[in-house]
């Protein structure tokens, strides 16, 4: 699927979602034994939505996007909850994270190393500030490939 189309989709979807009390996490296309699969992860600003909501948002949502008539072929959607592990991608689930543990990819070494685990002390202006042991890095989210919160 296009980017057009995905950026389209996480424009409705985070309206949608933000007016019913939710947060879009992330959005994306999957091709999986020959179907298209469009996987939505929603979950509350500070966490914790569960099977039954996750149920009707897919019914909401499926309504929303047949309707509008986006996507134009055969399509499964599901809309699931990113778990506790859920990648951090955003300055405000950095946030959320804070004085949690996590792992850290990063584009260039920290400590000679481009994965850390560690902890989140603040976010401060677009660097995220990280505990490695008892040293504190402030780290531009720009140089963040990945991270997740350790489980």
């Amino acid at each position: 699927m296009n980017r057009e189309l995905i950026s389209r989709l996480r424009i409705i979807l985070e309206e949608f979602l933000n007016q019913q009390g939710y947060i879009l996490v992330d959005a994306n296309f999957v091709y999986e034994g020959g179907r298209l699969i469009l996987r939505i992860l929603t979950d509350r600003p500070r966490g914790g939505i569960n099977l039954d909501e996750c149920g009707c948002l897919n019914q909401q949502i499926g309504q929303i996007i047949d309707e509008k008539n986006l996507i134009g072929q055969s399509y499964i959607l599901e809309v699931s909850s990113p778990g506790l592990d859920r990648p951090l991608k955003t300055e405000a689930d950095f946030i959320r994270c804070i004085k949690r543990e996590v792992v850290l990819y990063t584009y260039q070494p920290i400590k000679g190393k481009t994965e850390n685990q560690g902890f989140i002390e603040g976010v401060n202006e677009g660097n995220l500030l990280f505990r490695i042991e008892e040293e504190i890095f402030s780290i531009p989210l720009s140089m963040v490939v990945k991270a997740k919160q350790v489980v």
